[in-house]
């Protein structure tokens, strides 16, 4: 089965980020904001973009289903079309809603071209800065512009910026030879974004392993030269890995400029 354009998905991407998230944002009124469970919000952004996404993107594919956010929280079983037969898009209509809810960013747009239970493609668009990057396996990772994306030149840990939890920075916190430069800017989409520019070096991700946040940031990493990997079970992470598995084995996302620096970061964050 043919690829995508990826073109085509950025020209959509773009579209919706510019007639349906965009004109919301410090727009939002008390009733364009509800919870979907405690803590855990959702706007008329995130529903109306998700729905114009998966109308346009699944057009392009003709066969092809979709895996969105919304949909899936509201009918998990939706999850099961990823271990199927037919290409699925899965949707993260706006990385990043708290942000988006309190009038700042980052937020982003994620989407992942998946077939067989791997991600074969994947787009990140932050709407506000303009920056998209997408990739294709064994394509390589390009921005929207048409300029390749590699990550940073090695450098020792130390002086390495990452994004970690408030745990993960509190770990590491005077320990020897750890990175300084710790953030976390609450949003997936901004990370792999920084990833790719080397804006970032590392990032880490703990128990909650979505695949609308990750399917298509760990492949535009792998694409621009980085190393990733399951901590817990040591193995490459695949969008089909259940949310609920990953929670109760406590499982955790790594991705590093190389290996060697991921063990280290490994030894340091420890069983966090």
């Amino acid at each position: 089965m043919p690829l995508p354009d990826p073109q085509q998905v950025i020209d959509i991407v773009r579209d919706t980020a510019e007639k349906t998230i965009l004109p919301r944002f410090r727009r939002l009124a008390d009733e364009d904001i509800s919870e979907k469970s405690p803590g855990d919000i959702v706007t008329i952004a995130d529903v109306e973009s998700e729905q114009r996404l998966e109308a346009a993107l699944t057009k392009l594919v003709p066969g092809s289903r979709c895996v969105g956010e919304e949909a899936a929280e509201n009918n998990p079983d939706v999850l099961r079309l990823l271990d199927g037969e037919a290409p699925v898009w899965v949707i993260d209509p706006l990385d990043g809603t708290r942000n988006f809810a309190n009038g700042r960013s980052p937020f982003a747009v994620i989407v992942a071209y998946c077939l067989g239970g791997e991600t074969l493609m994947g787009w990140i668009h932050n709407p506000v800065s303009g920056d998209m990057v997408w990739a294709g396996r064994g394509q390589g990772a390009w921005d929207g512009n048409g300029e390749r994306r590699y990550i940073s030149p090695p450098v020792a840990v130390s002086a390495m910026k990452g994004s970690l939890s408030k745990a993960g920075a509190s770990k590491i916190v005077g320990a020897k030879g750890a990175p300084r430069h710790i953030s976390r800017v609450g949003c997936v989409g901004q990370d792999y974004l920084d990833l790719s520019s080397g804006a970032l070096h590392f990032a880490r991700y703990a128990v909650t392993l979505k695949p609308w946040d990750h399917a298509a940031g760990v492949l535009i990493h792998q694409e621009t030269g980085g190393y990733s990997c399951l901590v817990r079970s040591g193995k490459p992470y695949t969008p089909v890995l259940d949310a609920d598995t990953a929670r109760s084995d406590m499982e955790v996302l790594m991705m590093t400029p190389d290996i060697e620096s991921w063990k280290q970061l490994a030894s340091m964050l420890g069983d966090l």
